[in-house]
């Protein structure tokens, strides 16, 4: 057998007995996972093994079964949309009320960005590039500013030219999310997508960190227009920060 066909095999194994856990909840013993599975006790026994010591999954303190553990929360997170108040999508939906331009919730989750509330006149063009790339978009530089002093604020490697605007220059960058950190809100022109243009800002307790961003978008050449409502977005923004955090 491959190396390939057995690790395959192996990860097989370690969801199927990660899905029997969360069905029959905390307490879930060996032999329940083996009977459920008709799988060889050998192969459970290896399999929880691991997935103990890798903490996804922990044992009771009666040692008896076995529960989630802490290493599935990030997953759980990631695969879990985020939960906006219906208090805070009705502050939301009064400040873009009467704009003629798009006005986006997103959430900073585990140093990545979560679509929590989207204009529904005005939907996002480009949803998998500004995911994934955050350097390219006003919120996603709001986040890399404010993971800025903790952690790495973007990955090693290349960063992904979307269009001729988007910044690739790592050292362009960062001086750019310094200044980011001084102004207190992010901006991008034709960088995300060519032809649009968005201001980002930082939704959180007073003096805490960010966990969201309120994000004005129009086409490019109505930048200007939305930079009239700076003043009025900051003051949105503590409005609504009760509502979420």
């Amino acid at each position: 057998m491959s190396y390939r066909a057995t690790h395959s095999g192996a990860a097989l194994n370690s969801f199927r007995i990660l899905e029997i856990v969360a069905r029959l909840g905390t307490g879930t013993t060996a032999k329940e996972i083996t009977d459920t599975l008709q799988m060889p006790q050998t192969t459970v026994y290896r399999t929880l093994n691991s997935l103990v010591a890798d903490e996804y999954l922990v044992r009771t303190s009666d040692l008896r079964g076995f529960a989630l553990g802490h290493a599935l929360s990030g997953l759980i997170t990631a695969a879990t949309p985020p939960t906006v108040p219906t208090t805070a999508r009705n502050v939301i939906e009064k400040f873009r009320s009467g704009k003629r331009f798009a006005v986006h919730l997103i959430m900073f989750r585990n140093a990545s960005l979560r679509i929590a509330d989207e204009d529904p006149d005005y939907r996002i063009h480009s949803v998998y590039e500004m995911l994934r790339y955050p350097h390219s978009s006003a919120a996603g530089k709001l986040m890399l500013a404010e993971l800025a002093d903790s952690a790495p604020p973007f990955p090693n490697g290349p960063l992904m030219q979307l269009t001729q605007h988007t910044i690739t220059d790592r050292g362009q960058l960062e001086q750019q999310l310094a200044e980011i950190r001084l102004k207190g809100h992010a901006s991008e022109i034709n960088e995300l997508e060519q032809g649009s243009a968005s201001l980002a800002f930082p939704v959180g307790l007073p003096n805490g960190p960010a966990g969201a961003a309120l994000c004005l978008s129009s086409p490019a050449e109505r930048f200007a227009h939305i930079c009239e409502y700076t003043e009025a977005a900051r003051e949105m923004t503590s409005r609504l920060a009760p509502f979420l955090f």
